[in-house]
């Protein structure tokens, strides 16, 4: 399983270890990645997400799974979130 948000596309970065005597070794900063899941309330059931903390933000910011997977492109989506974004268009093309 990778270390990357499916919300904001963070994943691990690598730098350097600078000590006091600015002795430098390589070192992973990881990203603050859960796996949690998170409630699509056209789908009526929750959704299985990996996401960092300010990817979970960003879903609070933006109105929910819901209202983000439909303003996002569908290139620009993880692919895991693709088939959820198929399903949320279908139900709310049907609820018109």
């Amino acid at each position: 399983m990778s270390r990357q948000c499916m919300i904001t596309g963070k994943k691990v970065m690598s730098g350097n270890h600078v000590s006091h005597a600015q002795n430098k070794v390589r070192r992973k900063f990881l990203p603050n990645v859960q796996d949690t899941s998170v409630y699509s309330e056209t789908l009526g059931r929750k959704v299985r997400i990996r996401a960092s903390a300010a990817g979970l933000r960003t879903l609070d910011h933006k109105g929910g799974i819901d209202a983000f997977v439909t303003s996002i492109a569908k290139t620009k989506l993880d692919p895991a979130l693709r088939p959820i974004k198929a399903e949320v268009e279908k139900k709310q093309a049907a609820a018109k």
